[in-house]
């Protein structure tokens, strides 16, 4: 992966169940046509292990300090309990992007047209909040 376009369409073309913080974010990757996104929303660990039926996820906690030190929390929980964790779409998000919150990733794409080539992109641009 190297673009955004690239990545979206992973995510849609994998179906794996993400983990997301809250409903911001699960807002934001809904509002990109992506599906199968779970708020974990300050959850005990055990809890949101126990909900997760598939064998594979993708954990999308916030890129900033505090997100990192839930997904690598949440990751080792879950690799405990033989939950595999896709790691490339964070890591594609720390490489490629100056993101630090999943839920600004809509108004990210916005201005990075060129750059990502996400012109082609359809989403709800109606939950995007344009800057002035």
């Amino acid at each position: 992966m190297e673009y955004l376009a690239e990545w979206l369409h992973y995510l849609k073309k994998k179906k794996t169940l993400i983990l997301v913080e809250g409903k911001k974010d699960l807002a934001a990757l809904q509002s990109l046509g992506i599906k199968n996104i779970q708020a974990i929303a300050q959850q005990p660990f055990y809890k949101i292990v126990e909900s997760i039926q598939e064998k594979e996820i993708i954990i999308l906690t916030d890129l900033d300090a505090e997100g990192k030190k839930l997904y690598a929390k949440l990751n080792q929980y879950c690799q405990q309990h033989g939950i595999k964790v896709d790691d490339k779409p964070r890591e594609f998000l720390f490489k490629h992007t100056t993101l630090t919150q999943i839920e600004g990733l809509p108004q990210y794409l916005l201005t990075q047209n060129t750059k990502h080539r996400v012109k082609d992109i359809v989403f709800d641009a109606a939950s995007v909040k344009r800057r002035s």
